[in-house]
């Protein structure tokens, strides 16, 4: 099958059946899955049929990083064959949220591979894509797809360091060195920030150190005391309740804490005397707004080195194979999956 969809049907099932098109409304396009890449939500959703505290209502195809080609432009001033960087955010723009330029917050988007959007919309690990032609970014044919495919992460990643006012000669800590802490600390570097890693992975801290950290930290090799105050921004990427108080011992009076991970519902001790002693700002950041073409003006200039963030690469048929390959640990870095002409 040169055309499939894949669908998660249960926790750890995932099906892959052919795929049947429908009509194609105005202003949206067709669109040839070119290359995707996996998310720490398509896993929670993979895993547990949920994700922070959203449930699974019925089978969905997952994913929501990808960029593709177009197949038929509907209308549009897009051209078969254009490569293109799809900005899942489907927002109302009518809400106050998107008057202010939040799409982020918007109250009426759709996203796609989601339990947040009712009834759920497919997601993109499959070989055709109907989206709008709004939330299309077209890009030069010289732009290599499997580095077109982090445009979403890379935004999320901005969105935090924007969160947290990241800049050139800041000291910079990353706590969490999966793959949404290896963008921020590439996005960081790239503005000139002075980055410092951490992770309990030794593993994920040398590829940190490539993706622009100017230095590693594994924990449980230092005494925690040595971080005290050192940080003018610390960005959470790991999710871990022990690196969060971490964060609040290691950013330095009046600093600021930008929250990228996705924190699951439980019970967590938290350090709040911390943020009041020091008055720490902590600030949440969620997906993106400008950051999107942000994020894809970085790639076009090939500010970042996408190869040494990609841990593995899958074809289509396998995304299951690829999210257990997620699930075990043993990926440092980003994996991609590729669409039948990759």
């Amino acid at each position: 099958m040169s055309n499939i969809e894949t669908k998660l049907t249960a926790a750890r099932a995932i099906t892959v059946q052919e795929q049947s098109n429908g009509d194609l409304p105005s202003e949206y396009v067709l669109l040839e899955l070119a290359v995707a890449s996996l998310c720490g939500t398509d896993l929670h959703y993979y895993s547990h049929f949920s994700n922070a505290g959203f449930e699974l209502q019925n089978p969905v195809t997952l994913g929501h990083e990808a960029c593709a080609r177009v197949v038929d432009p509907n209308g549009t001033d897009l051209e078969k064959g254009q490569l293109v960087a799809l900005n899942p955010i489907m927002n109302c723009q009518v809400c106050e949220a998107c008057k202010r330029g939040e799409e982020n917050l918007c109250t009426a988007k759709k996203f796609p591979g989601s339990a947040t959007t009712v009834p759920h919309l497919d997601g993109f690990f499959r070989s055709m894509i109907v989206h709008p032609v709004r939330c299309c970014h077209p890009v030069s044919d010289s732009i290599n797809p499997r580095h077109l495919t982090f445009a979403e992460p890379l935004a999320c990643a901005l969105h935090s360091l924007n969160k947290g006012g990241v800049s050139k000669g800041q000291n910079v800590l990353v706590t969490g060195c999966g793959p949404m802490g290896l963008l921020a600390i590439a996005g960081a570097a790239a503005r000139g920030a002075n980055v410092t890693a951490l992770d309990v992975r030794s593993e994920a801290v040398e590829v940190a150190l490539r993706a622009g950290a100017s230095s590693g930290l594994v924990g449980g090799t230092f005494h925690e005391a040595d971080l005290e105050k050192q940080f003018d921004v610390v960005v959470e990427a790991s999710g871990a309740t022990a690196a969060f108080n971490t964060a609040l011992k290691a950013v330095r009076q009046k600093g600021r804490v930008s929250i990228l991970s996705n924190i699951q519902l439980r019970e967590a001790e938290v350090m709040l005397h911390l943020i009041m002693l020091k008055e720490i700002e902590v600030i949440g950041s969620f997906q993106f707004n400008q950051e999107f073409e942000e994020s894809v003006q970085l790639i076009e200039a090939g500010a970042i080195d996408f190869d040494a963030l990609t841990a593995g690469t899958f074809p289509l048929e396998r995304v299951a194979d690829a999210l257990e390959l997620m699930s075990s640990g043993k990926a440092f870095g980003k994996i991609i999956v590729l669409g039948a002409n990759a």
